[in-house]
């Protein structure tokens, strides 16, 4: 077991190529992303139920190492305060997490 963090983003489907940019750019390379995710928030309900793609909203999630925290915060808090949406960050337990070692 390894402890990670995990952050979780909920942002318009249109804008969710940035945040994966900023993801990519500080070294977080493993992610999911879900599209289309209905819920309700700060500004109101997101039924899904439209034909317009550009309403939708998407979901981002990603592990990483504590050491790149302030970095992605750092560049991703201007995505998020620019173009909206929601972010978590919490600490999380990867049990499949496979440390190399080199042989002497």
């Amino acid at each position: 077991m390894h402890a990670v963090k995990r952050i979780e983003i909920v942002s318009d489907s249109v804008e969710s190529h940035k945040i994966i940019n900023v993801l990519e750019a500080v070294g977080v390379l493993n992610y999911t992303v879900i599209r289309n995710v209905i819920g309700k928030g700060v500004s109101g309900t997101n039924s899904g139920d439209l034909d317009m793609s550009m309403l939708e909203n998407d979901y981002v999630i990603a592990f990483f190492l504590a050491d790149k925290t302030k970095l992605l915060v750092e560049k991703l808090r201007p995505v998020i305060n620019k173009f909206g949406g929601a972010c978590y960050i919490s600490d999380a337990i990867d049990i499949n997490f496979v440390q190399s070692v080199t042989s002497i």
